[in-house]
């Protein structure tokens, strides 16, 4: 059963149809929507300010969600997928994002809807991606422009598939 922890008043939120593995720790100002999940190894903390998470985001195995004392909270949009062992830490990602494996995000980045970070990136703080873009590298810069609709099709399918993905663990 996924480690789930009130801290400072604040237990975690859950909609409906998520799901939690075994490992996953959950702790303190977090709402989540509905079917989500949450996989092995991957942490979110609401211990220092609050964590919000839109429907349908998958946050995968070793994933850490984190946020600054004070300042800067972390918000997740709608269809987001955040890969394996990513950081993304006191921003905001809007709608039908993808934040690929080892990326970082920092507080204050602004990830506009549609896009993609690609994989091993770091959004330094203050970083406003726009939408519908595919950043990359170190420190990450817009490397060209997407469709919203090549981005939404990807994103629902990543996200559906999690949510299949889940189901198997869930009987």
């Amino acid at each position: 059963m996924a480690l789930i922890k009130t801290i400072r008043g604040y237990t975690p939120q859950f909609g409906e149809g998520c799901y939690l593995a075994d490992n996953a720790t959950i702790i303190g100002d977090v709402i989540m929507g509905d079917h989500c999940s949450v996989w092995f190894n991957a942490v979110i903390r609401g211990d220092v300010h609050y964590v919000r998470i839109g429907n349908k985001v998958n946050i995968q195995d070793g994933a850490v969600i984190h946020c600054t004392f004070e300042t800067a909270p972390t918000d997740i949009g709608d269809n987001v997928s955040i890969a394996h062992n990513a950081i993304v830490h006191g921003c905001r990602i809007g709608n039908n994002v993808l934040i690929g494996m080892n990326a970082v995000i920092m507080d204050n980045a602004q990830i506009g809807a549609n896009s993609i970070i690609a994989a091993g990136s770091v959004v330094l703080e203050e970083t406003i991606v726009e939408a519908g873009s595919v950043y990359g590298g170190v420190p990450a810069k817009k490397i060209k422009s997407i469709s919203p609709e090549h981005t939404k099709n990807l994103l629902e399918r990543i996200s559906n598939n999690y949510i299949k993905y889940a189901s198997w663990y869930k009987g």
